[in-house]
């Protein structure tokens, strides 16, 4: 959530990087026009509660002399007392109504953030590793996981419809495989701390990492309870220190996570529909941070660092783009994602987006510290990246390691976790 005092302090300012975000600035007008209501709505109830407390000393003073106070006097003050709750009635409301325009708010690009409207506009960074070749045509994943049996889409989309999917034997232990390995790496090697996590939250914890209001329509509700399906581990993690003051010395907090991930890709339709690229239901590793402010872009560095290092390991060549102010995510300052080649498919797929989204979702949920003893506390940033999202690593491992006769090599790595080496062909 942005700040009503930059706002209100720094208007052009905000306009400004709303522009660059492609967002519609508009609603900054209602919401100073409503603040300066509010703050004349205040100081009307102050200068009442001041009068109120001059008459009533002279009332009392009246009183211990034994004189009764006027009944004029006793009429204002109850007039006074109606006035002053009318007032905070309306401050209540005011504040309610500032707060649902702040909701709709996405963060603001940092001043690094490259400018541009759309993906069009983003950078690619770096390549690291050779795209594999191939001395016959590779298939892509649909094909090659139905006819090596590790992936039913009919039985899918028999039990839930479409864009959902099963994973049978060697593809279920495969993704079983990728998971554990990929939470002891961040854990053992990172110095994460492990999550086992709700996967049903509160409208609340949803507002809390930037869900809702904005993007209720892409989200699976339980009306009866008022409970939401989470899109990504990020929403409860951002929300594990809600209305807490940390210690300067708590910080940085790192966290990681597995969790089923829900979404309704209702803005995709007609996209990516084929194989497991945007599916309603999957797996995901999210890394999470919360740190001090000036540290907030160092490490945005590492957290990338952490999710390239998952490519490498499993041997998937990858690019970092570094996205522009207006394809950043809505609570997102600055982010980079990582897209692996699938070779199959003929395409880079995104399996990572790291973002620093410095004292949005921290202003939403109240997160915040103190950076010293005696000193007021501060907002926390907030960090957070995919280590990795596991449909799009799996098209990569089997795409990418197919060999001439239909089979799959596994990366080394994942051995140990798996039990074999190799999807044998049919």
């Amino acid at each position: 959530m942005l700040s009503l005092e930059q706002i209100r302090n720094e208007t052009d300012a905000v306009r400004a990087a709303l522009v660059r975000r492609a967002e519609d600035d508009d609603c900054l007008d209602e919401i100073l026009a409503l603040d300066t209501e509010r703050r004349v709505a205040i100081t009307d109830g102050d200068n009442l509660r001041s009068r109120r407390n001059q008459v009533s000393r002279e009332i009392g003073q009246a009183r211990a002399q034994g004189q009764q106070p006027p009944d004029d006097v006793v009429a204002e003050m109850r007039d006074v007392g109606q006035q002053i709750s009318d007032l905070e009635e309306t401050v209540r409301t005011l504040d309610v109504r500032i707060n649902g325009l702040l909701m709709e708010l996405p963060n603001l690009p940092d001043a690094t953030t490259l400018d541009g409207l759309d993906e069009s506009a983003n950078r690619v960074l770096r390549h690291w590793g050779e795209l594999p070749q191939f001395d016959f045509a590779p298939q892509p994943h649909w094909d090659l996981a139905e006819q090596l049996g590790v992936i039913d889409f009919q039985r899918g989309v028999k039990l839930s419809g479409s864009r959902f999917y099963t994973l049978n034997g060697r593809g279920a232990r495969l993704e079983r495989a990728i998971i554990s390995w990929m939470l002891d790496l961040h854990s053992e090697e990172h110095g994460y701390t492990e999550m086992a996590l709700p996967i049903l939250v509160r409208r609340e914890i949803m507002e809390g990492s930037g869900n809702l209001p904005r993007f209720a329509d892409n989200l699976y509700h339980d009306e009866e309870d008022d409970l939401w399906l989470i899109p990504t581990a990020e929403v409860p993690v951002t929300n594990l220190h809600r209305d807490e003051i940390l210690s300067a010395d708590e910080l940085p907090l790192y966290y990681v996570a597995h969790t089923p991930c829900f979404r309704r890709e209702k803005a995709a339709a007609g996209r990516d529909t084929r194989g497991i690229k945007r599916v309603h239901q999957f797996n995901k590793v999210e890394m999470y941070k919360f740190v001090e402010p000036g540290t907030s872009f160092d490490e945005l560095e590492t957290l990338l660092g952490n999710a390239e290092t998952v490519c490498q390991r499993l041997g998937l060549p990858y690019r970092i783009l570094e996205l522009c102010a207006g394809d950043i995510s809505f609570p997102s300052a600055k982010s980079y994602d990582i897209e692996v080649w699938a070779a199959g498919s003929g395409e880079w797929l995104e399996v990572s987006s790291c973002s620093n989204c410095t004292d949005f979702q921290a202003r939403r949920a109240n997160v915040r510290y103190r950076p010293a003893a005696g000193e007021r506390p501060r907002f926390v940033h907030t960090l957070n990246g995919s280590g990795l999202a596991l449909p799009r690593v799996m098209i990569a491992i089997l795409e990418n390691n197919q060999q001439p006769d239909g089979s799959v090599i596994i990366p080394e790595p994942l051995h140990p976790y798996t039990g074999f080496d190799t999807i044998p062909a049919p």
